[in-house]
């Protein structure tokens, strides 16, 4: 039976998320209107936070929508899109961040929720640092590779929660267990909200199954669904004997949708390129 995962997301990314559920046999909903969105919560089997775009009426409904998936456990992502560059998001995403700690202080209850904190490596250090401060949205390349493995293993390790730290290799920890995958093509960095899609995948595997080895799979999806997108493309150009060309943005974005409805358990295990700290 498909699950239904909640997203409450930014328009930029909506319909890719939506679409990116759907391909994995999930059902979608991104309903933001802060009267509706705890009956919807209810309902769901995971919980996508992302704070791109951010509006008032989209963090009061995230608030309610974080506070009834801690209650009923559900496995919550939280895409902490320009926390480095937004102190009104980092503030945000600290203050849902406390309220669950809040919670599995409460000795009158064996919490056992899944809490997933998706961002890049900026993201990931400015929820870490509050003296640090990004530019825009995306990754910052002065940091290091091994500075923000060691970032995510704080942060996991500080907060008793799953951290992914997205790029080109994507970085999974709890504090103790770290995971690398480096699956992915560079043209996945080239259209918009396809960080934000993996948010959404990772919500959809871990409504099936609360643990890092799920977001772990997730990641290890989302990156080989763009490496066959893009060995198709670059295969349907030979084989019309065309020019080899760049790969257009529509034509990569039509294809990685393609490939997110196509890629199972068996070409992930095949393909996934794993390594382990």
């Amino acid at each position: 039976m498909a699950d239904l995962i909640h997203c409450i997301t930014n328009p930029i990314s909506m319909m890719q998320c939506a679409n990116a559920v759907l391909a994995l046999g999930d059902k979608p909903i991104m309903a933001e209107h802060p009267l509706e969105v705890k009956e919807i919560t209810d309902d769901a089997s995971a919980l996508l936070l992302n704070l791109g775009n951010i509006s008032d009426s989209r963090m009061e409904a995230m608030k309610i929508s974080f506070e009834a998936a801690l209650f009923k456990e559900l496995p919550i992502v939280l895409d902490a899109v320009g926390v480095a560059c937004s102190e009104l998001r980092r503030k945000f995403a600290l203050e849902l961040i406390k309220e669950r700690e809040a919670l599995m202080r409460d000795e009158s209850r064996d919490f056992k929720g899944f809490f997933l904190i998706k961002g890049n490596n900026s993201e990931i250090k400015a929820l870490l640092d509050e003296n640090y401060r990004g530019l825009g949205v995306d990754a910052d390349e002065r940091l290091k590779k091994e500075d923000s493995i060691s970032a995510s293993i704080k942060l996991a390790a500080s907060l008793n929660a799953t951290v992914l730290c997205s790029g080109e290799t994507d970085m999974i920890t709890d504090g103790e267990k770290t995971f690398l995958i480096s699956n992915g093509v560079s043209e996945m960095g080239n259209i918009t909200g396809t960080g934000c899609m993996l948010g959404a995948v990772c919500a959809s595997f871990l409504a099936h199954e609360k643990s890092i080895h799920q977001v772990v799979k997730a990641c290890a999806f989302f990156g080989i669904a763009g490496e066959i997108a893009r060995e198709e493309l670059l295969k349907n150009q030979k084989d019309m004997n065309e020019r080899v060309s760049p790969i257009g943005c529509g034509s990569f974005l039509i294809k990685l949708l393609d490939e997110l409805s196509v890629v199972n358990e068996d070409i992930i295990e095949k393909r996934i390129n794993l390594d382990y700290i």
